[in-house]
């Protein structure tokens, strides 16, 4: 395997990301860290790799980034695996994210979805309850932000459409995100 030739892909396509959607990004960072501010929280959701992603984004903000420091709020809603088959078996998988956001979320909190395609019915069922609302609908998407780029307040797609480099750049975008939250809270 060339690895270069990956880690060449890569560091165009988070450089594209940057050329393109540099300005929205810091305005998500910006509006993220007044929502914060203000006592507000983020829930962030995904399926699959996203799901793992957004896991790890509520950890390193409830735990910690990079230094010590008061807790923020966030909540992953991947991770209640009863709530999440209770709503698949009872109602439908595409309201596993939606029906929690119903429970957990409040007018302003900030909403990150997550889907490498944009086109997650679950992912879009979510973020139009969030709207509906009132909370603040951020999506993390791969070229284009298919469907999704409708229905969300900010979309962050990145310019390719390979399943890997979008959901790698994706992890930049949440480590560089928390590490703003984290100094800007201080």
């Amino acid at each position: 395997m060339d690895y270069q030739n990956v880690i060449e892909e890569w560091r165009q396509i988070a450089e594209d990301f940057f050329a393109a959607r540099g300005d929205l990004f810091e305005k998500v960072v910006s509006l993220s860290v007044e929502k914060l501010k203000a006592g507000h929280k983020i829930l962030i959701f995904g399926n699959g790799g996203s799901a793992a992603q957004a896991q790890h984004f509520a950890a390193e903000l409830v735990n910690k980034f990079l230094k010590e420091r008061a807790p923020i709020r966030a909540i992953s809603l991947t991770t209640d695996t009863s709530s999440l088959t209770s709503i698949a078996n009872d109602i439908s998988y595409d309201y596993v994210f939606s029906r929690q956001i119903e429970a957990l979320g409040d007018k302003e909190d900030v909403v990150l979805g997550l889907s490498t395609s944009g086109n997650s019915p679950n992912v879009m069922e979510a973020m139009k309850i969030a709207k509906e609302r009132g909370l603040l609908t951020v999506a993390f998407t791969g070229k284009g932000g298919g469907k999704l780029s409708s229905l969300v307040d900010y979309l962050l797609d990145v310019s390719s459409e390979s399943t890997p480099r979008v959901q790698e750049v994706h992890l930049l975008l949440l480590h560089l995100l928390a590490e703003e939250i984290e100094k800007r809270l201080e």
